[in-house]
């Protein structure tokens, strides 16, 4: 579902990790919602969460603190060469450094699209620890292509069952000055143990009338075009502040999908005030059960000419399923 303030499906960690996403859509999924698990808020959330809007500052006014980071329960000793990466440790093309510290029991690595699940530690170059899933308890899973640079080439290097240690510099992580409130600085150490690798879905097909709404389209007075595609079994429909839980797909007029939950295999829950307007406008034409297409112009998405790179430009095309509203 698409934000106002979208991030983008490419590529932010809400407290460590997903700051390194810049999901498209997945730009949208909600900041953490009551009853996300901690899993969720923790490194990978950022995939699913989009901050609101901040308020504008005047000129004179100093900038605020940065939140200070969650507090990590059982911290995770850092390793001594946590502040340089020793000799053996392989250094690729972009900076990477990484050393394998147990050989994994798999034959294949994570491609792009894919899901994987991972424990992991991270470390300042002062032996800080930031985040970690080992201290959480709970293993997190995201997206490949969903977290800092550095974490993907990386991951595109294991096998299930390894455990490697990584030396990311700044420019692979969160740069040396995180435009996010409270994401680590500078060059970074993790140790990440790969448990899982999770093939994508099948997307779904691309709509044959993605170029333009068809005749039987109906249209509203703001431009929104729709056609229902499935009738729904609900009754009542969502308000303009209901939080909502869909499956999506979103197209652009010449046929190519830039987001799509379906492909995550997980549907998306968000406040009908946080997303494009024309997703504020068309789902509160819904019922539960549901599933409608979409054209919706720029003027009620990005815009024709996006200001955020990455944003998808003009009309766009969205098939959505309402699964519950809260």
């Amino acid at each position: 579902m698409p934000p106002a303030n979208m991030r983008l499906p490419t590529l932010a960690l809400c407290s460590s990790l997903a700051l390194a996403f810049v999901p498209l859509l997945g730009c949208n999924k909600t900041p953490p919602e009551a009853g996300a698990s901690d899993q969720k808020q923790s490194a990978a959330a950022a995939v699913t969460s989009a901050p609101a809007p901040e308020a504008p500052k005047s000129a004179e006014a100093p900038p605020p603190e940065p939140p200070a980071a969650p507090a990590q329960p059982n911290a995770i000793p850092a390793p001594a060469d946590v502040a340089a990466a020793p000799a053996d440790a392989k250094t690729t093309a972009s900076g990477l450094k990484i050393k394998v510290l147990k050989a994994g029991t798999g034959k294949d690595h994570p491609k792009d699209g894919e899901r994987v699940s991972v424990h992991y530690s991270g470390w300042t170059k002062d032996g800080k620890m930031f985040d970690s899933s080992v201290a959480r308890g709970t293993p997190t899973a995201f997206g490949v292509n969903e977290v800092i640079p550095g974490w993907t080439e990386a991951l595109k290097l294991m096998v299930v069952g390894e455990k490697s240690r990584l030396w990311i510099p700044g420019k692979l992580a969160y740069g040396d000055r995180p435009a996010m409130g409270g994401a680590p600085s500078g060059d970074l150490t993790f140790d990440v143990e790969l448990l899982e690798i999770v093939k994508p879905p099948k997307p779904p097909e691309t709509p044959v009338d993605v170029k333009a709404a068809p005749a039987t389209a109906k249209k509203t007075a703001s431009g929104l075009a729709y056609r229902v595609l499935k009738a729904g079994t609900g009754k009542a429909h969502p308000t303009a502040t209901s939080r909502v839980s869909v499956h999506y797909s979103g197209w652009t007029t010449d046929g190519k999908m830039f987001d799509s939950s379906v492909t995550r295999g997980e549907p998306t829950t968000f406040g009908l005030n946080q997303v494009i307007p024309g997703w504020t406008e068309g789902v509160q034409l819904m019922v539960v059960g549901e599933k409608t297409r979409f054209w919706i112009p720029g003027k009620l998405a990005y815009g024709d000419t996006p200001k955020r790179p990455g944003a998808p430009a003009g009309m766009l095309v969205f098939d959505i399923e309402l699964l519950n509203i809260q």
